[in-house]
């Protein structure tokens, strides 16, 4: 009998809500979304719309209200314990690097390698491949400080690769650099992802990035947050910048601006 393929990630009617002094706020409304294995999948909405709650819940950061979530088809909680054999699918990248300012760029990448007991000479070795991958490679002895924003989020991109995850889950990674800096940032995200082919779900405010960057884009409603409407992104790749600026990228720009428009005047909040 052939082996049953899980998606990489399974929502299966996943719900939060958060408890304030006042009323409770209901920040998802009962989603179900699965994400195949290797897909580059982005959340895209207003704020307030949930997206980064999903991609919390989905790194293990928050418990689901209800409802149940799946890493490789193995579930993320089970009786309010996340589990750790799911946990280790996921590498997990934020808008701010976190480098530690007292360890090295090749300390800082190697660091959950140091945690999990893997010796220090496969640990240089590991730490110097994915320096090359991300396009970093000479500056391991380097502090972060001397780094540039899109170099120390380079360095971020690397520490989560480090022990080899399935999924790397992206959280505004770019949302902090200059307009030139993030073009090159995502030019560098799909050359990464095309040569590792991990499955990536990112969280980005620009309709642009995501179009140049997913398979899917997951356009959310204001909170609750709900689905709205899932557009399939079919350009070829690799993808040149000058893609950009074709009537078909901007056909797909549009519309989902206007329905980002249309939807942020059916809604409010800030709650991310």
């Amino acid at each position: 009998m052939a082996e049953a393929v899980h998606p990489a990630i399974a929502f299966g009617a996943v719900e939060k809500w958060y408890g304030t002094r006042d009323e409770p706020v209901h920040a998802l409304a009962r989603t179900d979304l699965a994400v195949a294995d290797g897909e580059f999948l982005v959340l895209l909405g207003p704020s307030g719309c949930g997206k980064t709650t999903m991609l919390r819940m989905i790194g293990g950061l928050i418990e689901p209200s209800s409802g149940e979530i799946a890493i490789e088809g193995k579930s993320l909680w089970r009786n309010g314990q996340r589990q750790a054999q799911a946990l280790s699918e996921l590498g997990m990248v934020f808008q701010d690097a976190n480098l530690f300012p007292w360890l090295s760029i090749e300390k800082n990448i190697a660091l959950p390698l140091e945690l999990k007991g893997v010796p220090a000479p496969e640990r240089r070795a590991r730490a110097a491949a994915l320096m090359r991958l991300v396009g970093i490679e000479g500056f391991g002895k380097r502090w972060p400080r001397e780094l540039s924003g899109g170099m120390r989020q380079r360095a971020a991109i690397a520490r989560a690769l480090s022990y080899e995850p399935r999924i790397l889950l992206m959280d505004e990674p770019f949302g902090a650099l200059d307009a030139m800096t993030r073009e090159a940032m995502n030019m560098e995200l799909q050359r990464i992802w095309l040569e590792t082919r991990k499955t990536i779900v990112l969280v980005t405010h620009s309709i642009a990035e995501a179009v140049f960057l997913a398979d899917r884009v997951v356009l959310l409603s204001p909170r609750p947050g709900r689905v709205d409407r899932i557009e399939r992104i079919a350009f070829a790749r690799p993808r040149m910048p000058d893609l950009q600026s074709s009537a078909e990228f901007q056909a797909i720009v549009r519309g989902l601006r206007h329905r980002l428009n249309e939807i942020g005047e059916e809604g409010s909040g800030h709650a991310r």
